[in-house]
């Protein structure tokens, strides 16, 4: 990917662009690098939160890319998201992008860096091509519930981004919460500067942005009180809506730092397919930071870098942070139970309760979150779900595997599930998709048995290849190359027997592999 080396924005930019007859296009950005940790057990670190279905069917990465369909802001929408990522859920996250039917570029993130450096790499890959092309960054990991309202607060706040704002949404507070951050708003902003853009301010229009005086941090209970109070602090929504250009200039007076390695970072990165590799060296290099306290939090310092607008989004929004905040927007019974999968309440009131598969019953229950799935059981006070993330981490200090892994487990071929193991000895079931194929490759301290229950299988089994059928079975012995495919038109289901010694996922030594793959 070339980098700009021109990346002044001003709203003389804007009126230049304008003039030399280019037409602005939006490009929606998805910010899908997050853990979720809060929502565990069912968010995991190799398949957080954004790649699971946890308000339906769709993932809230699929719902997210969708979000902007059909939106009439005055440009034209890119034909392609962008959508910065980590490298580990590169393939979960194209094959969901591909099922929703969205073209997509993925830009991979080797290590976390924060929302700063991902922002910033996703506004030098765009400005290759578009330098002035606005950006609507959204992470990937809200929930929406009022469409139409969405889009509409997201049309006031692409014409101000088009004189060069650095907008955000802002979400008029309902209660004291401790778990977002806060923006104190200013005077409000009549309409577009210089007349670019649609007037906003005309008969009909909606103008309640606002001048963005300061980002503040999550605060304490009793500060939260004062700021909802006051009515002069509205939620971070954490949506951006900011030329690329103009995210250019702010992060490299604010953060010369991240904004030089982000460049290396893209001069030295490689494509591959749709993915784009940022160098991982380069990218390390950079400091970690969010978007906030690079950039917003400093706005108000050097107006003549860019200028903050606030502009208020009434559409049903949540971030989805936690179990008590999926509770909040869901359909409730009679007495503010929430249930999904397999669940009954007796007697229970204001109970969140989610099953993966194994029954649930809450009887007499109170404020509580319950969820199951196959490994792991959490049952947590609805007032103390921000506190999960600390189990979590009690997990990764013992070395759990829990804390990183579900049972079942993605994989670019498809997935397997370790439904039993002791000691030498471990069950999977493996499930390839047609027209797929593991790698091939070969481990030190295991053998394998696959018996075939659905489908058909071609093995290659050191210098041997051969077919698999349905109650057919093969047998890999250790030390021996080997890989498995799948020639049909659907699923190959198989069950592996492993035995020997060590029985890690790092027992892999890969020879060829169509994923590229280490």
């Amino acid at each position: 990917m070339s980098v700009p080396v021109t990346t002044a924005a001003t709203a003389s930019g804007a009126r230049t662009t304008a003039a030399a007859g280019v037409k602005l296009k939006v490009h929606p950005v998805i910010l899908a690098g997050g853990s979720g940790t809060r929502l565990w057990p069912m968010s995991r670190e190799q398949h957080p939160k954004q790649l699971i279905g946890l308000l339906g069917s769709d993932s809230l990465l699929q719902s997210t890319a969708r979000r902007l369909d059909a939106l009439d802001a005055g440009y034209p929408l890119a034909e392609q998201l962008v959508v910065v990522c980590n490298e580990e859920h590169r393939f979960t996250t194209a094959e969901q992008l591909r099922t929703s039917g969205k073209a997509a570029r993925l830009i991979l993130e080797p290590t976390g860096r924060d929302t700063a450096p991902a922002l910033t790499v996703a506004a030098l890959s765009i400005a290759t091509d578009d330098e002035d092309g606005i950006m609507v960054v959204m992470p990937a990991d809200h929930a929406v519930a009022d469409l139409s309202g969405f889009q509409s607060a997201l049309g006031q706040g692409v014409r101000f981004a088009v004189t060069g704002h650095i907008v955000t949404m802002g979400i008029v507070p309902t209660h004291a919460e401790t778990g977002f951050g806060y923006i104190r708003i200013g005077e409000p902003l009549a309409q577009a500067a210089d007349g670019e853009g649609p007037d906003i301010s005309a008969p009909g229009a909606v103008s309640a942005a606002r001048h963005l005086e300061r980002f503040v941090e999550k605060p304490h209970l009793e500060l939260a009180q004062q700021y909802v109070a006051s009515n002069a602090y509205w939620w971070n929504s954490g949506i951006f809506i900011v030329r690329a250009s103009t995210w250019l200039k702010a992060i490299r007076h604010f953060e010369p730092a991240i904004y030089d390695a982000c460049i290396d970072a893209c001069a030295t990165g490689t494509a591959d397919g749709d993915f784009f590799r940022v160098g991982r060296d380069a990218f390390a290099a950079s400091p970690s930071n969010s978007i906030d306290y690079a950039v917003m939090e400093r706005l108000g310092s050097d107006a003549s870098v860019a200028t903050g607008a606030v502009v208020p989004l009434a559409a049903g929004w949540s971030d989805v942070g936690s179990w008590d905040a999926i509770w909040a927007i869901s359909p409730k019974d009679d007495t503010g139970n929430v249930g999904r999968g397999h669940v009954l309440f007796e007697g229970a009131q204001t109970t969140f309760a989610h099953s993966e598969g194994r029954l649930i019953a809450c009887v007499g229950t109170h404020d509580l979150v319950v969820v199951e799935t196959p490994d792991a059981i959490l049952v947590a006070d609805k007032a103390r779900v921000q506190d999960v993330k600390k189990v979590v981490k009690q997990i990764q200090g013992n070395h759990g595997t829990e804390a990183s892994n579900h049972r079942k487990v993605h994989r670019p071929w498809g997935h397997y599930d370790s439904v039993d193991a002791g000691e030498r000895f471990q069950v999977k079931r493996i499930v390839v998709k047609p027209g797929a194929r593991l790698s091939l490759q070969m481990h030190h301290h295991r053998a394998e048995h696959w018996i075939v229950v659905r489908g058909t299988a071609l093995v290659t089994r050191g210098d041997e290849r051969f077919v698999v059928s349905e109650n057919e079975s093969a047998y890999i012995p250790l030390g021996v190359t080997h890989r498995l495919e799948n020639p049909g038109k659907m699923p190959l289901e198989i069950i592996e027997v492993q035995s020997g010694s060590y029985l890690g996922e790092d027992d892999i030594v890969r020879f060829d592999d169509t994923y590229g793959r280490k």
